[in-house]
């Protein structure tokens, strides 16, 4: 069989090979970037240099909203404060901050705002690691113009102190005792002016304190953990001069006696103070009865938190003399002090006279059968008091009777914390019964109204 004939177009590219473009050997020269990709649109180049030109030419107001978002979602995280936090007010930008700042991040304590977290929490971080005397205060004061509209709680969890001055040389052996490392040294060591700041906020509400060190590790020394006279002064004048501050907490700090009645003696006409936590400190009967003082001068004051203290008899009594007078305190929080049962019953008897406190905690005090059959009669004539915590006293069994029966006829009470009172489980029982009907009947009235 013959081969089929090829025609003249067929026959020239068999005799050229080089004439057909599937034969040919094609080079294309290696270029990084080359894309396949079409050409940008404008609009997209306009953002990018808008976005890499920020800091320099920052451009956001003048444009339009879809634009806006596309820059607002290309911008570093890393700019100035001082270009962001005036121009800025989208949330998604500021949760981008946060994120990559801090792993754990939660709004709800923040009133929802991505801005005010970044800007407490920034501020927060600068006081902590500022060393008096060391660290230069005009980045707290530059980043202070810029955050002050939005912070609106301080929450300090350390303070470092000034650093020694070690050119004198170190001491001789012979000056170190060991009395000297368990009781620490006569040099104090100032920490962080809050007056230059506070004054600053006109938006702070809340202020909480802790005069220490965190993670010292093998650096321990009792000095990094001594609220000196000099902070309590400068503390005591700046809380005075923040008429708007609402919440003071001035928790494990070593307060003692002498400096915890000159803070206190600063709150006495403080307009608007509703919180005052003084809880894991040194206080004890001298502080009681600057609280009783306050309780019956300030008439804004809603809770006062002494837990955690050496509270005794005669402060307790302070106390509870105050709390008769007072209608504006709703919560007190006596945990972990010393009152026995002297304390316990003038605190009972003040109860009987009260119409405002609602959540008392009087547990780990040292209470005993007296004060059951004291707060007994609370239970049955005070119709204001809805949580009581008395755990840990030694009640005992007839303590536990005549709670039931002082009981019998309460109908607001929520939360009555029996553990470790060494009552009857039968007792128990009946209290625990009473509690879940009242709460039943509270749920029932709020769904009705």
């Amino acid at each position: 069989m013959e081969p089929p004939l090829l025609d003249e177009n067929e026959q020239n590219l068999f005799a050229n090979p080089a004439a057909d473009p599937r034969k040919m050997r094609r080079i294309i020269a290696e270029d990084p970037e080359w894309s396949l990709a079409t050409v940008p649109r404008l609009i997209d180049i306009c953002v990018k240099h808008i976005v890499n030109n920020f800091a320099e030419n920052p451009l956001l107001d003048e444009l339009k909203p879809k634009h806006k978002d596309k820059v607002l979602e290309a911008l570093a995280t890393d700019l100035p404060l001082k270009i962001t936090a005036p121009l800025v007010s989208d949330e998604g930008y500021w949760k981008r901050c946060c994120k990559s700042r801090w792993s754990v991040c939660d709004t709800d304590q923040y009133g929802d705002s991505w801005k005010r977290m970044f800007f407490e929490r920034n501020m927060e971080d600068l006081i902590e690691n500022f060393v008096p005397e060391s660290t230069e205060l005009s980045e707290i004061t530059e980043t202070l113009e810029l955050s002050k509209d939005f912070i609106k709680r301080l929450r300090i969890k350390q303070l470092l102190p000034q650093i020694k001055d070690v050119s004198s040389g170190l001491p001789q052996e012979d000056e170190i005792s060991d009395q000297g490392s368990d009781t620490g040294t006569d040099d104090s060591l100032d920490h962080f002016d809050f007056g230059p700041i506070i004054n600053k906020l006109p938006n702070l509400a809340e202020l909480s304190i802790t005069y220490g060190v965190r993670n010292c590790g093998m650096n321990f020394e009792w000095s990094l953990f001594e609220f000196t006279q000099k902070d309590c002064s400068l503390l005591a004048k700046a809380v005075k001069s923040c008429t708007h501050l609402q919440v003071l907490r001035l928790q494990r700090c070593q307060i003692e006696d002498e400096k915890a009645r000159l803070i206190i003696s600063h709150l006495l006409d403080h307009p608007n103070l509703k919180v005052l936590d003084l809880s894991h400190n040194r206080i004890g009967d001298k502080t009681g009865r600057a609280v009783g003082k306050l309780l019956s001068v300030n008439k804004i004051l809603e809770e006062v938190n002494l837990c955690d203290n050496n509270i005794q008899a005669e402060g307790a009594s302070a106390i509870a003399f105050s709390l008769k007078r007072n209608s504006t305190l709703k919560t007190l929080n006596l945990k972990l002090n010393r009152i026995g049962d002297e304390g316990g019953r003038n605190i009972c008897q003040a109860l009987m006279q009260t119409s405002t406190l609602l959540h008392i905690d009087l547990s780990s005090n040292g209470l005993g059968e007296h004060v059951a059959a004291n707060l007994a009669e609370v239970l049955s004539h005070n119709q204001s008091l809805e949580h009581i915590i008395i755990a840990c006293n030694k009640l005992g069994v007839a303590g536990g009777r005549v709670l039931q029966e002082g009981l019998e006829n309460n109908k607001v009470l929520q939360t009555f914390d029996l553990r470790l009172t060494e009552i009857s489980q039968q007792s128990e029982h009946s209290i625990m019964n009473v509690i879940k009907s009242n709460k039943e009947k509270s749920s029932g009235s709020a769904i009705t109204a």
